[in-house]
């Protein structure tokens, strides 16, 4: 019997491996520290917690509309008109099980087999595998270090064919934590108006960008690239809501009917319970999200100046996310208390073992010259895992 071959062609997450790998040894008693987390490391505020408890006392546990309480697609309207200068109808909203559920739904509803969708590399890991769930093609383009890992325009329409349907567009990024500018947003859109694109904007991580900087939505730079963005966003990160699985789009009413009804037959209704807390979230006090943001801050300060001080790695200092690519190809090629590091995978198994730490090679997420490093941990660990790291390459 021959399983499905799109499935065998389907890689597994890097991400996760390494973060199983790394709890397993936990589970065995060893100290390991991990900077793998793609998650914030503070508990959901309590006022969204009580507002969760509440809906549940309240028997508000049943289904709901298969794209989602109108009660949460109100708040996020509100939330886009208030925080993005954004005009949207709830008929425009899907509400789905996380924010990569949502880009599922996205891809499914605008993707036909053998197009092609413009991934940047580096990518989050999801992106390429999620491109080919709906038989379409990733094709991939390069972002330097030096150009804060954006996209560069000649090089993004560069990339473009006639099968290209779709870019991917992330800020803040994970894993790079670049923030795109206004001027990198308004070239975004011309291509996308010029060629007949669509951009699935991931803005997942709005909420935390630092030294001031500023989130645009592409797709508040005017009438024509809003009618053909679909954007991406949720809970998860700006609220400490991982496990609660809210995401959601917001796209013209074209494509949110064929992801609502896509979504109806694949999941039904994301969480009922989640969907309540998750109007909380966004109508309730924002005053924990600044606190979150700011401790992500200085961690993120102290990571950047100790790694620029260890020899052999570098790093740029993320303008948004909680993530930073750091940069290795000093170190490759040489071997170290026994260990061969000829890529970020070996790099990233070698610290495992000898240092008991965590990091992710920067393979899974199209390149190999960096690992990535997450600061939503304490700073303790913060502290104790960089020591370790320079400990190793002393």
């Amino acid at each position: 019997m021959e399983l499905s071959r799109k499935a065998k062609q389907i890689s597994s997450s890097v991400t996760l491996e390494i973060t199983a790998k790394a709890k397993k040894m936990k589970e065995d008693g060893i100290d390991v520290v991990s900077f793998g987390a793609g998650e914030p490391d503070f508990n959901t505020p309590e006022n969204i917690q009580d507002s969760a408890i509440e809906a549940i006392r309240k028997g508000l546990t049943r289904y709901t509309a298969a794209s989602g309480i109108i009660e949460l697609k109100q708040a996020i309207c509100k939330k886009l008109k208030s925080e993005n200068n954004l005009e949207y109808k709830p008929s425009q909203i899907v509400i789905s099980n996380g924010a990569k559920h949502s880009i599922f739904n996205a891809l499914a509803a605008i993707c036909n087999p053998c197009d092609e969708v413009i991934v940047p590399v580096p990518y989050w890991v999801s992106y390429p595998e999620l491109v080919k769930l709906v038989d379409a093609v990733p094709i991939f383009v390069e972002t330097k270090e030096e150009d804060d890992f954006r996209y560069k325009k000649e090089v993004l329409e560069a990339a473009i064919t006639s099968k290209t349907k779709a870019i991917i567009l992330n800020s803040p990024n994970n894993p790079t934590g670049s923030v795109y500018t206004l001027d990198d947003l308004k070239f975004i859109a011309e291509i996308a108006i010029k060629y007949d694109l669509i951009i699935i904007s991931d803005e997942i991580y709005e909420k935390l960008i630092y030294d001031d900087k500023q989130h645009i939505s592409i797709a508040s730079l005017g009438q024509d690239i809003k009618d053909r963005t679909i954007i991406i966003n949720g809970v998860s990160k700006a609220y400490a809501m991982t496990g609660w699985r809210i995401g959601y789009t917001a796209s013209s009413e074209e494509i949110a009917k064929l992801m609502a009804n896509i979504q109806s037959h694949a999941t039904s209704n994301p969480n009922t319970i989640a969907q309540y807390a998750s109007v909380e979230a966004l109508n309730g006090p924002q005053d924990e999200v600044l606190k979150m943001k700011q401790e992500f801050e200085k961690r993120r300060n102290y990571m950047v100046d100790r790694i620029n001080n260890i020899e052999g790695l570098s790093c740029r200092k993320p303008a948004g996310a909680f993530y930073v690519m750091i940069n290795i190809t000093k170190i490759k090629g040489k071997t170290i208390k026994g260990y061969k590091i000829n890529s970020s995978v070996d790099f990233c198994n070698a610290l495992l073992n000898e240092e008991h730490v965590a990091a992710i090679p920067g393979e899974g997420f199209g390149t190999d010259d960096f690992i990535r490093l997450s600061y939503a941990t304490s700073m303790e660990n913060i502290k104790k895992g960089l020591d370790r790291i320079e400990n190793f390459l002393k």
